[in-house]
């Protein structure tokens, strides 16, 4: 590059992308074996976009860029209630059996393997997962992008878009503000509050005497 000269502009990628496994394997064939590596690879926006591919070829990153390739035409939309999933879900792909749970906001994700990748890149913040049965990537990966494509959305549930951190922490203060307790304070009554109340009871002390005079005036007619 030229002195003085601009460096260039790296254009920003739709996706990110994450390796989970690269294997070797082999074919046989009458002259013999062929060695080749297969990859699986998850990519996502984290914003409810997710993938999951493989891809083989002899050299690893052409391995790598066939399996992304293969992930970009088999995304999913996942349906999201704010950072978590809309309800429980438990899946069943090949020998995995996947359980996935919805968690309140700060929990973040119980997860581990390549269950945790899938999770990440889909743009879910707060869930716990639990795996049985294989530890195999591979089916783990694929469980979790199926179980993910049978959610639905509940239509009572309020789905918001993914908001930074400090955009929550905006909103989680101004929820607590209007629910402040007051302060008990032992402040004395005013003295027009005193007034008030002793000319209230100072009139209906007169309407009770002005009611007995009536009724006095009354008999003494009837007696006559």
């Amino acid at each position: 590059m030229k002195k003085g000269g601009r460096a260039p502009i790296k254009e920003q990628k739709e996706f990110e992308e994450e390796v989970i496994q690269i294997d070797r394997v082999t074919r046989v064939v009458k002259g013999g074996r062929r060695l080749r590596f297969r990859a699986t690879v998850v990519i996502g926006n984290k914003k409810g976009k997710v993938g999951v591919g493989i891809g083989k070829s002899v050299e690893v990153t052409g391995a790598i860029s066939k399996a992304i390739a293969q992930a970009k035409k088999d995304m999913i939309n996942v349906p999201m209630a704010g950072t978590t999933i809309p309800h429980q879900i438990k899946h069943k792909f090949k020998s995995s059996n996947i359980l996935l749970l919805p968690a309140c906001p700060g929990t973040g994700i119980k997860a581990g393997g390549s269950i945790r990748k899938v999770l990440e890149l889909a743009g879910i913040k707060d869930i716990m997962s639990k795996s049985y049965g294989t530890t195999n990537k591979l089916n783990n990966s694929q469980g979790t992008i199926s179980a993910l494509s049978t959610l639905k959305t509940i239509p009572w549930l309020k789905i918001q878009p993914n908001l930074s951190d400090e955009e929550e922490k905006k909103k989680v203060e101004a929820k607590k503000a209007p629910n402040q307790k007051k302060k008990f304070t032992n402040k004395k009554p005013s003295s027009k509050a005193k007034v008030s109340k002793n000319s209230k009871s100072e009139k209906n002390t007169d309407q009770k005497k002005e009611t007995k005079k009536s009724e006095k005036t009354a008999k003494e007619k009837k007696s006559s």
